[in-house]
């Protein structure tokens, strides 16, 4: 039986991490000692009281069920206290924030709610995959902004065509920046609203990464004036509390769009489950302890892993949040070349930036879910690769 698939596939790419995760799968099978530094799944076990918080929530009853609706209101207003403490934004629990199966599963939904066939997603590149395929899962036109060192791995907005920015109905962005580490500031943020009110485009900033930062802490795109006229910003417990198995985020801000995301989400899933709803809420109000214990972490790996890189001639840019080093490939090595050089001569898993996008060729990325030992074995491999 010849079955025709849809069109739509044939225009998507392979999901870069499940190739990545299939290479370590074989190298490891091969029986290779694998350093990896691939997708940026952290290593470190979710902290113990949203674990206890789980437990006790599964052995409840009313949490058996199908989980419709927003969310939890103890969740969503959980949500709305930390927003307030940590951004000084003010969101109404009940029609500003709703919760999301990660925020992977809130932003692929987007598309669908706010894009017709042929309509524009404006999107940084490199930059997430989902940005993109979901937009072509939903008939419309993926549009790369290009991230350039010179512009601070920020998207030039000023430089798209005026004819594409009027058939834009959705500008993506994404601070810390997923891999660039870059961080907008609140001038990049106004600017972006402007355009929006100017073209009628809705902004979705992602803002997964927001707690891993090293020195100053990353802004709230909605704590600019007339953000939440235009947009709304997706959160995940995954990173911040070492939840990515969990999945369990939210998206908040303006409520008109809000609504109608959720709306296209309630034809795809039943819904957050209400004990991990529970758990988000004991991670957001406890102490957050542990967060600033896993910021700590990450900088002493961050450290290690760049004054080694430094010391043996790769280029970048020390990362001020995330837990990714955006690094430029070896002289004459395409990205690709350069990540199966290291998996062939070293056994060390990296990404490359070409699978994040066509502007991401010529670096690669490396996620800071390792021990400290395993990176100073990392490093001692490297010392040893000729170029």
């Amino acid at each position: 039986m010849a079955v025709e698939f849809s069109r739509r596939l044939a225009k998507l790419p392979p999901y870069p991490f499940a190739e990545i995760n299939r290479k370590k799968k074989q190298a490891i099978a091969e029986g290779k000692d694998v350093i990896s530094f691939g997708v940026g799944d952290p290593d470190q076990p979710t902290p113990g009281h949203i674990v206890k918080a789980a437990q006790a929530a599964l052995e409840n009853p009313k949490y058996h069920h199908y989980p419709f609706d927003a969310g939890l209101s103890e969740f969503r207003k959980a949500v709305s206290q930390w927003y307030a403490s940590r951004f000084n934004v003010t969101l109404d629990p009940d029609t500003q924030v709703r919760a999301c199966i990660g925020s992977k599963d809130g932003l692929s939904h987007a598309h669908f709610a706010l894009l017709d066939p042929g309509d524009v997603a404006l999107m940084p590149d490199p930059g997430y995959p989902v940005y993109a395929t979901s937009t072509i899962f939903a008939g419309g036109k993926p549009y790369a902004l290009p991230l350039k060192e010179k512009n601070d791995f920020l998207p030039d907005l000023e430089a798209v065509p005026k004819a594409v920015l009027q058939k834009t109905k959705i500008l993506f962005l994404n601070s810390p920046g997923n891999p660039t580490s870059a961080v907008a500031d609140g001038a990049f943020f106004e600017k972006a609203v402007r355009m929006a009110k100017k073209y009628n485009f809705v902004i979705l900033h992602d803002a997964a990464y927001s707690e891993i930062y090293f020195e100053n802490p990353p802004i709230s795109f909605l704590s600019v004036p007339g953000a939440a006229d235009v947009g709304v910003e997706y959160h995940s417990l995954s990173k911040t509390y070492n939840m990515t198995g969990w999945r369990i985020g939210w998206y908040c801000g303006n409520a008109s769009i809000v609504g109608v995301l959720g709306s296209t989400k309630e034809n795809f899933d039943s819904g957050v489950f209400e004990a991990v709803q529970i758990a988000g809420v004991s991670a957001l109000t406890s102490p957050q302890d542990c967060v600033r214990d896993m910021r700590k972490l990450y900088k002493e790996r961050r450290d290690l892993l760049c004054d080694g890189l430094k010391n043996l001639g790769w280029k970048f840019r020390l990362p001020e949040a995330s837990f990714y080093i955006w690094v430029q490939t070896p002289k004459g090595y395409t990205s690709n070349k350069t990540v199966e050089k290291l998996i062939d001569d070293a056994s060390l898993m990296t990404i490359p930036g070409s699978a994040l996008g066509k502007h991401g060729e010529g670096y690669i990325r490396f996620a800071l879910t390792v021990p400290k030992e395993r990176i100073q074995a990392a490093l001692s491999r490297l010392a040893k690769i000729r170029w």
